[in-house]
């Protein structure tokens, strides 16, 4: 059975760095677009970044620039470098997978496997 599992998040001061984890179990990452989404209390889940399986990766405006996308196909692994941390990325974020190709970026309904989430808390 396949699964995403989501690692790393924790509580963090303004300005400091977290990287989330993203690793597989039962599919190879390689051939997966993977997205990274965020729910913050009371609020919609948003798309925060998405790495399409031949690297290509698209960032949601409110993170450019702080966080990074990346994938390794070796530890069937997708991480989330978030530097620069501002109190509102507070969220649960997600890491979700897609095997076909995603036509409207950054779009969970894009995507069918899902983790269970990791916790992420910025202090001001």
């Amino acid at each position: 059975q396949w699964q995403l599992v989501e690692s790393g998040g924790g509580l963090v001061q303004s300005g400091g760095s977290l990287r989330l984890s993203c690793a597989a179990s039962g599919i190879t990452l390689d051939y997966y677009h993977i997205g990274w989404f965020r729910q913050a209390p009371g609020k919609e889940r948003e798309g925060v970044s998405e790495i399409s399986s031949s690297g290509t990766t698209n960032y949601a405006d409110s993170v450019k620039g702080r966080f990074t996308i990346s994938r390794d196909n070796a530890q069937n692994t997708v991480f989330l470098q978030m530097n620069s941390l501002k109190p509102e990325d507070t969220a649960d974020y997600y890491c979700a997978g897609t095997s076909r190709i995603v036509e409207v970026p950054l779009f969970e309904g894009e995507y069918n496997i899902w983790g269970q989430g990791t916790q992420v808390t910025v202090s001001s």
